[in-house]
């Protein structure tokens, strides 16, 4: 890492902290907005508010170059209870930073003050504070409020911590990076009676257990081998005790994929699946089946740039080609499809059993800071190199 900051590391660690224990859930982060903001605003940035309802964009520009870059930071929290036991867990009963946008944000406040100081450029930089992530889509909010048009940017970039990942690897990937997500709500309609006469009858339990069967098979038989796809039901819902057949059953189904053809498929056989099954068992199925984010997709030339700098800034040793896109979703997908840019990963592993991301005992790890904030500023003064 070429840049020197030492000094500053105390501040972001304790920014990162402080974040941490007042985590806000997407679209209501009104004190982590006002908290960025005052940062910001102190060290001369003009910042633009209420993108995205609670998102908010920080500009600074330097030189006479026309030349713009975004650099993206999501900022919500998550409904999780924190088990972690750190003197600095949130202090929101049921809410926590379980994903490391802690982290993301004290890295691009960090980068903020050395930019400021340094002023090594030529262009402009817009610093996007993104909310909702995790939920809301916020990405695709400050885009319809205006974000591109109102702060143009010849690229965008975004990163996520991985505690997969080696401990400062820098993962990077051309092409899809995160999938696209869809969620179905299914919900078989039955007639409800007494266990012991199941014969008067129409059973939604058994119905579902087949529907849940049936929707096994779109991924190993209607979908190509080599189109990654996933359909997964992660909730079934009926009935209260043992000899009492219930009027309904509800299902809940996540669907991942990233060809927007096999998008259509998936969404065309769970409907013709739900439905085909229900009739075969006398009864009828609702669905309410919702499309989510857009799949995550990389320009070449923008993740070229990233892998490039990377083996620069942290090592060729550092720096890896994933193998394989992730089946996660990610609302950064938005901005990529509206501009140039890439959304990479930064290792953050402690040990081999560091919990995952969104569980209650996750903690960002606060050594992966420096890396993180080094990186972004050494992207912002190699896109913008000074004259």
């Amino acid at each position: 890492m070429t840049i020197q900051f030492s000094n500053h590391m105390a501040e972001i660690v304790a920014i990162r902290r402080h974040l941490h224990q007042y985590p806000e859930l997407g679209l209501s982060e009104f004190n982590t907005s006002d908290f960025i903001a005052g940062e910001l605003t102190e060290l001369g940035y003009r910042v633009t508010r209420g993108l995205g309802q609670t998102g908010l964009v920080a500009t600074l520009k330097n030189g006479t170059g026309n030349r713009s870059v975004g650099i993206r930071a999501d900022i919500d929290a998550l409904p999780i209870e924190e088990e972690t036991g750190v003197e600095y867990a949130s202090k929101n009963k049921g809410l926590m930073h379980a994903c490391g946008h802690d982290g993301h944000t004290a890295m691009l406040l960090g980068a903020a003050k050395i930019l400021a100081e340094r002023k090594n450029f030529d262009g402009t930089i817009h610093l996007i504070f993104q909310p909702a992530e995790e939920n809301f889509g916020g990405a695709k909010l400050m885009i319809d409020d205006g974000l591109f048009e109102r702060f143009p940017c010849d690229a965008v970039f975004g990163l996520h911590n991985d505690p997969s990942l080696p401990f400062g690897q820098i993962g990077v990937k051309e092409g899809p990076m995160m999938a696209a997500v869809d969620e179905c709500r299914l919900i078989v309609n039955g007639r409800g009676g007494h266990g012991a006469e199941p014969q008067d009858t129409s059973d939604p339990i058994v119905c579902g257990a087949s529907i849940i069967m049936a929707l096994q098979t779109i991924a190993s038989r209607n979908i190509h081998p080599l189109d990654p796809t996933v359909v997964t039901v992660g909730a079934f819902h009926a009935g209260m005790a043992s000899n009492v057949i219930p009027e309904r059953a509800e299902m809940k189904v996540t669907i991942r994929s990233f060809d927007p053809n096999v998008r259509d498929e998936l969404e065309r056989r769970i409907r013709m699946i739900a439905e085909g099954q229900a009739a075969s068992y006398g009864m009828s199925v609702t669905i309410d089946y919702k499309r989510g984010y857009e799949a995550t997709i990389n320009h070449k030339a923008e993740t070229d740039f990233v892998r490039d700098l990377a083996r620069r800034v942290v090592g060729a040793d550092k720096v890896v080609d994933l193998p394989r896109p992730s089946m996660g979703s990610e609302d950064f997908a938005y901005m990529l499809a509206e501009r140039p840019g890439s959304y990479f990963l930064l290792g953050t592993r402690r040990t081999d059993n560091d919990p995952p991301l969104h569980h209650p005992r996750f903690d960002f790890n606060d050594d992966a800071l420096p890396i993180g904030t080094g990186f972004w500023v050494e992207l912002a003064e190699a896109y913008l190199p000074a004259r």
